[in-house]
């Protein structure tokens, strides 16, 4: 055993303690990543997802749209503008709205014609308007898809009820030019009466589909038509040359006349000229002969 090992006496000394283990780390740093984390979360959540319209607290209103909110499913009345703004989470939910002009695309609408043919129509575009004003109302009647009211399931009804009304050859061909101008007549008198905020500005309807069989008859007699026009307009040009030949001939015909016309009053003239200046020579000729006539006879 080492001599300083023992103690005085002869007695061995004790073993020392062990060290004491090192402090525990301060966990700080953690938390505040956690909730740094947490806050991270409720924020940059993705826009499009149900979840982000709970759990966040601050979001985004784009431009050219409204913030509409709900609380505990009841729509408020607070209408926020574009840019940031904070709600609660969990219990105040948020949806944009579109304030600006949309364009909703209607597609494939069949309907039948009064004589009972099947058509259908491939697009229909509907350029509409929410004004800003109306935007709690029309929400409060007919939700955030107000549109699927005024604009998809009433454009479906309006072609049928005027398909119904009218034949295959108005609709397709006579009267097609005045279908825009209905459409959103037809779309713009209700949501006058009843949604008062929509703002139908134009329709534009595409040509419908119909029959093959049909469509070849169709395009059949448009060729036909497109030959009788022709003809017409040949026989109107044929009648223009001809009328205009007739105006030159008439013209040439006028002129020629006029200039025999001065000709034959130019010889006139002259020989009148000539008559009276014979008329003077002959009086001139009867003075002078009278005189010498006198003169002999008073000699």
């Amino acid at each position: 055993m080492d001599p300083s090992e023992q103690l005085a006496g002869g007695q061995p000394r004790p073993p020392s303690p062990p060290p004491p283990p090192p402090p525990p780390q301060s966990s700080a740093p953690l938390s505040f990543l956690l909730f740094f984390i947490a806050i991270l979360s409720f924020i940059v959540i993705p826009s499009t997802t149900t979840v982000k319209n709970s759990l966040s607290v601050l979001h985004q209103v784009p431009e050219g749209h409204v913030g509409v909110y709900w609380r505990g499913g009841a729509l408020l009345k607070t209408i926020t503008d574009p840019g940031f703004h904070l709600k609660l989470p969990l219990i105040t939910q948020y949806e944009p709205v579109q304030v600006t002009l949309q364009t909703d695309l209607v597609t494939d609408i069949p309907c039948g014609t009064k004589g009972g043919v099947m058509i259908t129509f491939e697009k229909i575009e509907v350029v509409n308007r929410l004004r800003k004003d109306y935007v709690y109302d029309t929400l409060l009647d007919y939700g955030v898809h107000y549109d699927n009211t005024w604009i998809y399931d009433k454009i479906h009804h309006e072609i049928n009820q005027f398909c119904s009304s009218h034949s295959l050859q108005q609709v397709y061909i006579d009267v097609f030019d005045q279908i825009d101008e209905k459409m959103k007549e037809a779309l713009q008198v209700d949501c006058t009466r009843y949604a008062p905020g929509i703002e139908i500005l134009s329709v534009r309807v595409t040509k419908p589909n119909i029959p093959d069989r049909i469509r070849r008859n169709f395009e059949q007699m448009e060729e036909e038509r497109t030959k009788v026009l022709i003809a017409i307009e040949k026989q109107k040009v044929a009648e223009k040359e001809a009328e205009t030949m007739k105006k030159m001939a008439i013209s040439e015909a006028e002129k020629n006349a006029n200039v025999s016309k001065i000709l034959m009053e130019q010889k006139l003239m002259e020989k009148d000229s000539s008559r009276k200046q014979q008329e003077i020579e002959n009086h001139m000729y009867l003075a002078r002969e009278k005189s010498l006539a006198d003169a002999d006879f008073y000699r």
